[in-house]
């Protein structure tokens, strides 16, 4: 099975090797890029909680903090290990990979939080928690003069799914997550399976399973 793998140049490789060892045939196609917002500290002084989302929000976080914070929140594995190969330990990192899960999972008086994540980025930590919020760094979609042949397409974020559906992607796809699916339902991208560990892990196996089921 081909897989197309769409992940912004420079973190496809953890995935498509993840991928190779499953025995895929992986064809990579970076469809969005990442940009730094800034290169001014971000204070983390004061508060009791740091957050951060994604990878990227892990690595604008330790490139740009005025120290380590105390407590670091990480959601999914793949941010707590940008996290660890620095020497920064995430002190929770939920069950469940998504915002929801992290504010399931938080102490009931967590004190001040700061989110540091991508412009843009969903409300829901801000307004369970009370947090402020730093945008680090945003997205933008490449433009390709065609998408590469490919029997599935995985989907690792809702920008990729974004930044797919207008490169006239429609399918079929497979998902990190329920906000990275929602965001390809909306855009007419055909999702055929959503990954239960929303994580890059979950992802291969996701393909994994589906492959077997489409005999491939």
């Amino acid at each position: 099975m081909r897989v197309l793998v769409t992940r912004a140049a420079g973190q496809a490789a953890p995935l498509s090797a993840a991928l190779r060892e499953r025995d895929f045939d992986v064809v990579e196609q970076p469809l969005i890029a990442l940009e730094p917002l800034s290169d001014d500290p971000i204070a983390v002084e004061g508060y009791d909680w740091v957050v951060v989302t994604s990878a990227n929000g892990a690595g604008e976080l330790i490139r740009r903090a005025t120290r380590r914070p105390e407590r670091i929140a990480a959601i999914g594995p793949g941010t707590a290990d940008v996290l660890a190969a620095a020497g920064w330990v995430a002190s929770l990192v939920p069950s469940i990979h998504t915002q929801e899960g992290l504010v399931a999972e938080f102490p009931e008086s967590p004190g001040r939080v700061l989110f540091v994540g991508a412009e843009g980025a969903r409300s829901h930590l801000v307004e369970e928690l009370g947090a402020d919020f730093v945008s680090a760094y945003r997205t933008r979609e490449l433009e390709v003069e065609g998408l590469a042949d490919a029997d599935v397409v995985l989907l690792a974020s809702a920008s990729a799914a974004r930044a797919y559906a207008h490169a006239g992607g429609r399918g079929p796809a497979i998902s990190i997550g329920p906000q990275t699916t929602a965001a390809a339902r909306g855009a007419a991208v055909e999702v055929v399976a959503e990954a239960e560990s929303h994580d890059l892990r979950g992802l291969v196996d996701s393909a994994a399973t589906w492959r077997a089921s489409s005999r491939f």
